[in-house]
């Protein structure tokens, strides 16, 4: 169950596990750490648009949907989720811990380059790959 820290929801990595694992959900997940952070260990079918890039973005996204931002250890993602939620988007959530919790835990990463790393952007780019 998510849990508000300073005014933002975080949620585990189960909680984002189960997300993932969730085929017909909705939810748009997006990794904001730069490049290559993001080859070196992702998790697999995540796009990635970096946190310096992300709120030039913004107005190209839809408020109304839900979001979970990942990054390293949960700080940069904290810092994106907080800055929607203060420019109009109610449904913003950080993955706590990041990717050192993900991997601690024992979640899938995936590795090297991959065709979701976002270089010209169109939001349908964010929508998950059904299964």
């Amino acid at each position: 169950m998510a849990q508000i820290i300073e005014g933002v929801s975080h949620i585990s990595s189960q909680e984002l596990q189960d997300i993932v694992s969730d085929t017909n959900s909705s939810v748009i997940i997006i990794d904001v750490r730069e490049p290559e952070e993001y080859e070196a260990g992702h998790i697999e079918g995540l796009p990635l648009i970096p946190m310096g890039e992300i709120a030039d973005l913004m107005d190209r996204l839809d408020p109304s949907k839900e979001y979970i931002f990942v990054c390293r250890s949960g700080r940069r993602s904290y810092e994106v989720a907080k800055f929607f939620g203060n420019n109009g988007f109610e449904r913003v959530h950080n993955h706590l811990g990041g990717m050192l919790n993900w991997q601690q835990q024992g979640h899938d990463i995936a590795f090297g380059p991959a065709e979701d790393i976002i270089e010209n952007f169109k939001p349908e780019q964010l929508e998950r790959k059904r299964g």
